[in-house]
């Protein structure tokens, strides 16, 4: 058994995950996770490049998250620190860099689409048993800056990522001038973000045969929440959520539901987050235009993801394959 910490560092949120795992069991016991929301990604779209605010929040995090790794003693040489869409895609990323590597004292990785993508199917599939979910796997990892598609049974086999994250969407979609959002969507913002996730879904027919897909596997926090409200929890709780199946049918209903919702309705909604109020709506339109696409009638609805996936890779010999 390893000892090892991960980290994600998306575009709306960062996590950690402390566990002991062996890579080639998948044996798995966590002893910490943990997830704070924020905004790396915030105007990244606009201005291509990460906001003071948004670096001074996430380096706030980073360094209570460098006093959990300490005191489970997890060492530097098993610590992975896996930066994705946002700061890919931003001019000022080595102040990024810089800066976590000074909090951490481990350099982050920033990751292609495609590597982001094998450890996302990694984490969500390690422990799919073939018996129960029929593979091949196609896992959807709906972030904030951008989605993973990857299709497999054992390992990764094709991937793409594409610019359709829910905070890309929203801010690219839902916002005023003034920088305020659109309360409650007109249609013609709902048409505009599913003409956007139709478009990406052309790009990523061509590089993965999504008609093989016989299970659909959905990550990240836009469909956890939509699992929790499928399942009328009065508070989050994993357990539950972990491998619930969500149908076509109710995330229509609840993509309905969000999209008539006031801000403070949908902040609400018991299993709701604070800092997945206002992109909610676009995550679940994303959701539901890749349902629609694939013609399935189910998502299965996984809490392990990218973060499980660095942690395997973690403590593998072949760290980032």
């Amino acid at each position: 058994m390893q000892r090892v910490a991960a980290v994600d560092c998306g575009t709306n949120s960062i996590r950690l995950l402390v566990a002991d795992l062996d890579p080639k069991t998948g044996a798995f016991t966590e002893l910490d996770r943990r997830m704070e929301i924020v905004r790396l990604g915030q105007g990244v779209d606009r201005t291509g490049r990460l906001a003071p605010e948004a670096l001074e929040r996430t380096f706030a995090a980073c360094r209570r998250y460098a006093e959990v790794v300490a005191s489970f003693g997890v060492p530097p040489e098993r610590t992975r620190f896996v930066a994705t869409s946002a700061s890919r895609d931003a001019e000022n990323r080595d102040e990024f860099v810089r800066g976590v590597v000074d909090l951490l004292g481990v350099e982050p990785e920033v990751v292609t689409g495609d590597q982001e993508a094998a450890f996302s199917f990694t984490g969500a599939t390690k422990e799919l048993a073939p018996g129960t979910f029929a593979p091949p796997y196609l896992v959807v990892d709906i972030g904030g800056g951008s989605t993973e598609f990857v299709l497999g049974t054992e390992r990764a086999e094709a991937a793409r990522s594409v610019d359709i994250g829910c905070v890309r969407l929203t801010e690219r979609h839902l916002a005023r001038p003034d920088g305020s959002l659109t309360e409650t969507p007109t249609p013609e913002q709902v048409a505009a973000i599913r003409a956007d996730v139709s478009a990406a879904l052309d790009d990523v027919a061509g590089v993965v045969p999504l008609e093989r897909t016989r299970t659909l596997v959905g990550l990240a926090g836009t469909v956890t929440t939509l699992g929790g409200v499928a399942l009328e929890l009065d508070t989050y709780d994993p357990s539950r959520i972990h491998h619930s199946r969500l149908s076509l049918d109710r995330v229509r209903e609840i993509t309905s539901r969000l999209l008539a919702a006031t801000h403070d309705e949908r902040a609400a909604i018991p299993v709701m987050h604070p800092g997945r109020v206002d992109v909610i709506t676009a995550g679940s339109l994303v959701l539901l235009t890749i349902m629609e696409r694939l013609a399935v009638e189910e998502v299965v609805v996984s809490e392990h993801d990218i973060l499980d996936g660095i942690a395997f890779a973690c403590a593998s010999d072949d760290q980032w394959s």
